[in-house]
C-alpha cells in the first residue's frame, strides 16, 4: 500500500532485544503482518523526538510502548490526551532516555499533537538485554494487536486515562 494514502498510524516503541521492552515492536510487527488498508506501521527503537515527524499528517495515531511494572506484567493501560494533561514523569524513567511522555509533552507545547491519539502502555517485568519477553507481556501484546487490527481501541477523540485489562 502507498503510505501517502495511509491516514492511520501505529507506532511501536521499544527495543526487542530488551525482553519486555519489545512489546511495542511486537504489536507493530503483528499490525504490519495484517496489511490493513489505510494503516501505516512504524517501529521506533531510538530517538523518540522522531515521533513528531512520524505522526505528521496522520489522522489517527496509536503509540504502543512498554512500561515499568506498577501492578502486574501484561497489564495494558490506555491514555488519550484530555483535560488532565499529559502524564510526564518528574524525571526520565524510560529506557529510551527521552521517553514517550516527554515527546507528547513537547508535541503539546509545540501544538503538533495528532488530531486523534491514543497511547497504550504494556507493563513489563523483564527489561534485561538479551532476555526473553515475559509470557504475560507477549500475550498482552498479541491481544492488543488483534484488538487494533479489528478496529477496536483506535482513537476517535480526547478522553481520560482508562486502565484496560488484557484478555
Amino acid at each position: 500500500m502507498n503510505d501517502s494514502v495511509a491516514d492511520r498510524l501505529v507506532i511501536g516503541v521499544g527495543n526487542p532485544d530488551r525482553a519486555d521492552d519489545g512489546a511495542g515492536s511486537l504489536v507493530a510487527a503483528q499490525m504490519r503482518a495484517l496489511r490493513l488498508p489505510r494503516w501505516r506501521v512504524i517501529v521506533r527503537t531510538g530517538d523518540l523526538l522522531g515521533l513528531l515527524d512520524d505522526w505528521a499528517g496522520a489522522g489517527a495515531v496509536v503509540v504502543v510502548d512498554a512500561a515499568a511494572p506498577l501492578a502486574r506484567a501484561g497489564a495494558i493501560h490506555r491514555w488519550t490526551p484530555g483535560r488532565e494533561g499529559l502524564p510526564v514523569p518528574p524525571r526520565p524513567r524510560s529506557t529510551h532516555g527521552f521517553g514517550v511522555a516527554e515527546a507528547l509533552a513537547l508535541a503539546e507545547h509545540l501544538g503538533c499533537l495528532p488530531p486523534a491519539l491514543v497511547v497504550y502502555a504494556i507493563e513489563g517485568a523483564n527489561f534485561a538485554v538479551g532476555g526473553a519477553m515475559t509470557p504475560a507481556v507477549r500475550r498482552a501484546s498479541l491481544a492488543l494487536a488483534r484488538r487494533l487490527g479489528a478496529g477496536r481501541g483506535v482513537p476517535l477523540g480526547a478522553a481520560r486515562a482508562v486502565p484496560v485489562r488484557a484478555p
